[in-house]
């Protein structure tokens, strides 16, 4: 499948180059593994900080194993990639004196750190953040939690699937008649990634106006309570639970999949305005528009089996391209039911240039997904490939650190610090 990249997908356009960065000057020191606090400093990454990602010898960051893998390479797995474009790495041991003293030396010269160990392993690596802050007062120290650093539950190991189930999320998602479901997409992780980055950001807003850093905290709990949506504020309203409702939506009416003649879809009326425009519109029935009872969302939502029974037998009648450019001309919010590989070839993505590939120096092509916003003056960085396990340790300790060679060899012989460059990469097995 990678072969045919170059096929399919355009390379990236590249920004102008005398537009500058956004985070132009920011270095984030990354001690993140698996999603939520990768993908957080990969996003400040593709705004333009220095984001050093410190990982351990041999194996690295866990997630660079999740499948599937590189042909050549099991430690470049699609995941991984896709979390830690534009970073560079460098493998420490932070176990060893020698480890922990660079480590150290790249926080003195850095704006954030940013960690999602379990509690108290920064600290017992001398890395916490009294440590840190006390190397460099102006530092902004985030840590991704599962559960929050102080208190009962501080202990907890946590991943998303476990915060969908214990937020409320799972109950509300699925069918009525089955137990809930998960979303298979980490949408806790990714949540999370997002408010790190604000936090961070406001951060150092706020260190611009003071003067002082300050420790940061992102809760993956927290956030998957807050993602739950309005659910939540509904509940207190009332004291009842969310229902499960498929594809349909309890707030409006029709809302939901429809099958054409060769292909389903979705639409949403979010209001009645669009629900007369599909009536008359669309469907040549004003008398569902003229109804009422059924020109009401209330009244809709109270006889939606038979309204979606109508609905069902008219839309079955043509092919989707049919209802497609009559929904589009009336404004009917509305959009075909995709996988996700028809998503990445679909017009849209290819209009907006979400997908893209990028070369990698030793393992040739690699996909690139783009983030979802754009700068009018600071454009996103052009993107590099996710770094291979200690790509740029000797680099790094080079330029930003400013040890000389004799140092560096030295820190590499007795295994301080690590460098994927002294021979090929290997390719690591993946279980």
């Amino acid at each position: 499948m990678l072969s045919r990249l170059a096929e399919e997908f355009p390379q990236p356009t590249p920004r102008r180059a005398d537009a500058p960065k956004a985070l132009d000057g920011i270095r984030i020191i990354d001690f993140t593994h698996f999603i939520a606090g990768p993908f957080a400093t990969m996003l400040l990454a593709d705004m333009g900080a220095d984001v050093i990602k410190v990982e351990a010898p041999g194996r690295g960051d866990e997630y660079r194993y999740y499948p599937p893998a590189h042909p050549t390479d099991a430690s470049v797995g699609a995941p991984y990639v896709w979390a830690n474009r534009n970073k560079r790495s460098i493998a420490l041991d932070l176990k060893s004196e020698d480890g922990r003293r660079i480590a150290l030396d790249l926080i003195r010269t850095a704006d954030v750190v940013t960690e999602n160990f379990s509690t108290g392993v920064m600290e017992r690596l001398g890395l916490g953040y009294e440590t840190c802050r006390d190397v460099n007062p102006k530092l902004i120290y985030c840590s991704v939690s599962a559960y929050g650093r102080e208190g009962e539950f501080s202990d907890r190991l946590g991943f998303d699937p476990i915060v969908q189930a214990e937020s409320g999320f799972v109950s509300m998602n699925g069918y009525p008649d089955r137990e809930g479901v998960r979303a298979l997409s980490p949408v806790m992780d990714i949540s999370t990634a997002m408010m790190a980055s604000n936090a961070i950001l406001c951060a150092l807003m706020a260190r611009e106006r003071t003067g002082k850093g300050q420790a940061v905290e992102v809760c993956l709990f927290d956030n998957a309570v807050l993602m739950t949506g309005y659910a939540t504020a509904q509940h207190l309203f009332t004291g009842d639970n969310p229902q499960r409702h498929g594809n349909t939506s309890p707030d409006t009416c029709p809302s939901g999949v429809f099958q054409a003649s060769d292909k389903a879809f979705y639409i949403n009326c979010g209001n009645n305005k669009i629900f007369h425009r599909l009536a008359e519109q669309v469907l040549d029935m004003p008398e569902l528009a003229a109804d009422p009872v059924l020109a009401d969302r209330n009244g809709r939502i109270a006889r939606r089996k038979e309204l979606f029974d109508i609905l069902h037998n008219a839309f079955a009648r043509h092919p989707w391209t049919y209802w497609r450019e009559r929904m589009r001309a009336a404004s009917i919010p509305c959009g075909e039911v995709r996988t996700v590989g028809e998503t990445l070839r679909s017009a849209e993505a290819r209009e907006r240039g979400l997908v893209t590939r990028i070369e990698h120096p030793a393992l040739g092509w690699l996909p690139n997904i783009s983030l979802p916003f754009r700068f009018s003056e600071t454009p996103l960085c052009n993107p590099t490939p996710a770094p291979l396990i200690g790509e740029q340790s000797r680099e790094i300790m080079r330029s930003v650190l400013g040890y000389g060679d004799e140092k560096i060899e030295r820190m590499v012989a007795s295994g301080a610090a690590y460098s994927c460059n002294d021979s090929p990469q290997r390719a690591v097995s993946a279980t």
